[in-house]
């Protein structure tokens, strides 16, 4: 019942609003003062976040702003009308007057899910958004809303055939079933029976069957995220972005009908030519990052709020470092967030290579990112880290890529996807790594050894500027590792303030970035993604795992990677400065809380000015890059 989500009190007749963000705004109130969002500026950003991904404004001057937001109590739609129209960049070129904001909880349940689309059949109806412009009252525009409309007599007794659709936009929410609705009425006034399978905020629903695909007279792909592709080879289709059939769905239709066979690669992946508008707003490499670093993240949040939680309540500091009584049931907790992590950097090769290669690129991604985060593979004493993972991500992703658009004989091509494919991306990666790429490695490891012990009997702030840089580059590759060995070996000589230098820089990355989150969050240069990230990169800061940075690196390594050096040098700086020291293998607030560190307050505030210079330059080179985007964009 759409009146579940809506009621009187949240239509607004008569905006006061101007301008695009001052409708934000005033909508927004308007979930405030009926409780539906518990975090007005919250909810704002993430309405903000989600409109930087493509624009909310149709054609016909009405725009649906929407969100999935954790400041949003329980799901509302706001609807506002302003009399006078206002600019909000619609495709049309003309003004926005009617505007449904559509606030939508980041969890719980999704029944709000199947109003919402109630709500699309609604403003895809003939003359429902002049009544509805034209209404006086709230309590008469609801009323239209709630109004039933008589079953269409549009049913021709012809049935042409069958059409397939899919849809799907970046948050999920109302472009889908908007443009769901709008393939349906349309197939229905041309003769066609339909089946629209919807990539939602819930999941993918109504996906049809290979017996109706094979049956299908075309396939209608209207997305703005990434959709497998392999099962409509041979099918007439014709590729577009979520806004097209809502435009106008029946000539969309009519020319898919009459579109080309589509020929996949073998991976599904559709030529670039099709790509949508929305995709090609962002560059492909942005969008594979993306898509690597999105699935990795909850590696990252589950296993370092597993590890942190065990060392934080059952470690003890020893010489060897954090350590956990065995048989304590914080090990087993350990031992989860361990195989957490461990499993992080393969998925982010993994996704990154899908986003790429698609389905056959995914298990040689995966394998790929494994070998590169295992310095074993290629006689090195730690692996190469998210950046390896990066680069053996974009490898296997580009050379499944061209594998398979290779024109095997057709009684071999139904065995690239599955196997050869995967199979000789697998050596590709492997052997790369480890007969090309690894003993490099092994020997930049080796040669940043030598020139750390080169460097110890000498100048002291030259060294903490070379060690905290190591400490921030790559949180948990080559040169962090070797940094980190290089001040545990130092221990055994009885020299304890490198270690000392190190325990400071190690945690200012993650507790830089989560203070960056916090900073940055009413300047819109987070998404919301990364401000969850942010919280968890925080609590991981404090018990000393530097890796809760990664996910913010490898999605913007040029603002990110840059703060990390920076702030990660002040702190080592003056850790050596302090005379700090520190007599176990690990790092962090809270190796300083549990008394391993000579000077605690001094080590914690040399952590909190790393972390402070750390957000405030990666909040500088974010906006700055911002600005240049928007004034490129101009």
């Amino acid at each position: 019942m759409i009146t579940s989500i809506i009621n009187k009190g949240l239509i607004q007749l008569d905006l006061k609003a101007t301008s695009k963000e001052e409708v934000f705004a005033e909508l927004t109130q308007l979930l405030a003062k009926q409780g539906k969002v518990n975090d007005a500026q919250q909810f704002l950003t993430d309405i903000k976040t989600r409109e930087s991904l493509g624009n909310t404004g149709f054609e016909g001057g009405v725009a649906l702003p929407h969100a999935k937001s954790s400041a949003v109590v329980e799901p509302a739609v706001a609807i506002g009308i302003s009399r006078s129209g206002i600019e909000y960049g619609a495709e049309d070129g003309l003004d926005s007057k009617l505007f449904f904001m559509i606030a939508s909880p980041a969890g719980g349940d999704d029944h709000h899910i199947e109003v919402l689309a109630e709500l699309s059949s609604k403003l895809i109806e003939e003359g429902f958004i002049d009544a509805f412009l034209a209404c006086e009252t709230s309590e008469e525009a609801l009323e239209l809303l709630l109004l039933k409309k008589e079953t269409s007599d549009i049913n021709p007794e012809q049935n042409k055939g069958l059409i397939i659709g899919v849809t799907g936009c970046p948050a999920g929410v109302a472009h889908t079933y908007l443009a769901a609705e709008a393939l349906e009425k349309g197939a229905c006034e041309l003769g066609y029976q339909v089946k629209v399978e919807t990539n939602g905020s819930i999941g993918v629903k109504n996906s049809p069957t290979a017996d109706e695909i094979a049956n299908a007279d075309a396939i209608i792909v209207a997305c703005d995220k990434q959709v497998d592709m392999a099962s409509f080879a041979g099918k007439r289709l014709i590729e577009t972005g979520v806004k097209a059939p809502i435009k106008d769905a029946k000539s969309l239709i009519e020319q898919a009908l009459v579109a080309p066979k589509f020929v996949a690669d073998s991976s599904g992946t559709p030529s670039p030519s099709s790509t949508s508008k929305a995709s090609q707003a962002r560059s492909d490499l942005y969008r594979y990052l993306m898509n690597g670093v999105s699935h990795m993240i909850p590696f990252v949040v589950t296993g370092g709020l597993l590890i942190a939680l065990a060392l934080a309540i059952g470690g003890e500091p020893s010489g060897a470092g954090m350590a956990i009584p065995d048989g304590s049931m914080w090990n087993q907790v350990l031992n989860v967030g361990v195989v957490a992590f461990t499993l992080m950097i393969p998925i982010l090769a993994g996704y990154i290579a899908y986003a790429i290669g698609d389905r056959p690129a995914l298990a040689p991604g995966l394998i790929g990112g494994w070998i590169a985060n295992n310095g074993s593979f290629y006689g090195a004493e730690a692996g190469t880290g998210f950046i390896g993972a990066i680069v053996a991500g974009l490898l296997v992703g580009y050379f499944i890529r061209w594998l398979t658009s290779i024109n095997f004989h057709k009684f071999i091509q139904p065995l690239v996807p599955i196997m050869i494919a995967p199979i000789t991306g697998s050596l590709f990666i492997s052997s790369l790594f480890i007969f090309v790429i690894g003993a490099p490695i092994a020997s930049l490891m080796d040669s940043l050894n030598a020139m750390l012990t080169a460097m110890s009997t000498g100048n002291v702030i030259l060294l903490g500027i070379v060690l905290g840089g190591m400490a921030g580059f790559d949180m948990g590759g080559p040169f962090n590792k070797v940094a980190f060995l290089f001040s545990v070996g130092m221990i055994a000589s009885g020299q304890t303030q490198f270690m000392g230098a190190m325990a400071c820089a190690i945690p200012v990355a993650p507790l830089g970035m989560a203070l960056a989150t916090v900073l940055g969050r009413k300047l819109d240069l987070f998404e919301g993604s990364e401000i969850e990230a942010g919280k968890a990169s925080g609590a991981m800061g404090l018990v000393g795992i530097s890796e809760g940075a990664i996910p913010f690196a490898a999605q913007d390594p040029m603002s990110v990677i840059p703060a990390n050096v920076l702030g990660s040098m002040v702190a080592a700086v003056m850790a050596f400065s302090f005379g700090i020291t520190n007599s176990v293998a690990h790092g962090g607030p809270v190796v300083a809380l549990l008394g391993a560190m000579n000077k605690p307050l001094l080590a914690l505030f040399c952590m909190a000015a790393g972390a402070v210079v750390t957000a405030l330059v990666c909040v500088t080179l974010k906006k700055i890059r911002q600005a240049k985007a928007i004034q490129a964009a101009a």
